[in-house]
């Protein structure tokens, strides 16, 4: 296996409408400032790699317009996965494993303001048992947090206390777009949305894009800051049948971390991308992380959560938070699709 290194990595303050710049406005500053930071000439990247959704976007191929900020010259290899921007740096990650190239970029961007992102989501469902239903995101979260409080493994109160803890942290990260201290009582006094789910335990709607550049070989150690190294990664899905699994479970993000080798070494923190309250939960115990690892010390997605690219912002503030020397290792967690269906793990370690 050849060492690969995150070798930079930048992102957009999260608002929750951008209007004044389109995607492509959005990501030539961001991928100029990634690739600025790594110490590697755009010329010597050898790979591009892109994850967004054309449903997001309202028309075919939209990502193809992504394409433009990259610039028509020096002539790239580019690629695009209608997944979150996660899964294109795996892509990314496995090109280098296989010795093509020696670096890459790769980033994720969506504007979920452009529609009602409850219904988008409906179209990510089964087209012939599942989205007819007419079911939404948060109600489909929210029949998964009642199962999770039914079983014992949660409470209301637990979930508005995740919440509060993410949204304070996030008063540190200047490009988090909820923070604040909140009290408990007043949370749990707030009606709900769809029971037993409240506005404190959904994400917000949230416009952004982040980009990473990964490094192998002789590019390692480039750029300003410290590389931070993947020592671990994998990914894996559950059944797309929400009523063929159990929902207060995520037996693939559990084979995703035996395999990329979460307790191979101490886990200091964690990144995990749990967009509603009660996923933490899931989350937490499928990788068996202790009450001793710090959690989301970004805020998580419940501070900011970038739809297509929310998953790669785990990894990229978990390397931040590592070259910063506030931890030696580290994991990162993405997921997609309804209830925690697709789960990616990604073990970073410092120098």
């Amino acid at each position: 296996m050849r060492d690969v290194a995150i070798a930079s990595f930048a992102q957009t303050k999260y608002v929750r409408n951008q209007v004044e710049l389109t995607e492509v406005d959005m990501i030539i500053p961001v991928i100029g400032d990634a690739i600025s930071r790594s110490g590697i000439p755009k010329s010597e990247i050898g790979f591009y790699c892109h994850g967004s959704s054309d449903y997001m976007a309202g028309q075919s191929f939209a990502f193809v317009g992504a394409v433009d900020a990259l610039g028509a010259f020096p002539p790239i290899a580019e690629s695009h996965v209608e997944m979150d921007g996660a899964w294109a740096l795996y892509e990314a990650w496995v090109k280098i494993q296989c010795g093509e190239v020696d670096s890459a970029l790769v980033f994720g961007f969506g504007r979920a303001s452009m529609g009602k992102l409850r219904e988008t989501m409906n179209l990510q469902l089964d087209p012939y048992t599942l989205g007819p239903l007419g079911i939404d995101s948060i109600s489909l979260a929210a029949l998964q947090a009642r199962a999770l409080i039914d079983a014992g493994k949660t409470s209301e109160r637990q979930m508005a206390e995740i919440a509060i803890r993410n949204r304070r942290v996030a008063k540190d990260n200047p490009n988090a777009q909820v923070t604040g201290d909140f009290e408990v009582e007043k949370l749990l006094a707030e009606p709900t949305i769809v029971s037993p789910l409240r506005k404190h335990d959904c994400p917000p709607i949230s416009d952004g894009i982040s980009a990473v550049v990964l490094a192998a070989g002789n590019h390692i150690g480039r750029g300003e800051s410290k590389p931070v190294f993947i020592r671990g990664i994998d990914h894996r899905l559950d059944s797309h049948q929400l009523g063929g699994r159990d929902l207060t479970r995520s037996p693939s993000t559990k084979l995703a971390g035996e395999r990329a080798g979460v307790h191979d070494g101490p886990v200091e923190f964690a990144e995990l991308h749990a967009p509603f309250s009660h996923q933490e939960v899931i989350l937490r115990e499928a990788l068996g992380l202790g009450d001793e690892v710090v959690i989301n010390p970004s805020g998580g997605a419940l501070a900011a959560n970038p739809m297509m690219t929310a998953g790669l912002t785990r990894i990229g503030e978990a390397a931040t938070h590592i070259a910063a020397g506030k931890a030696g290792r580290g994991v990162a967690h993405a997921t997609s699709g309804p209830c925690l269906q697709q789960n990616l793990i990604c073990v970073l370690e410092g120098e």
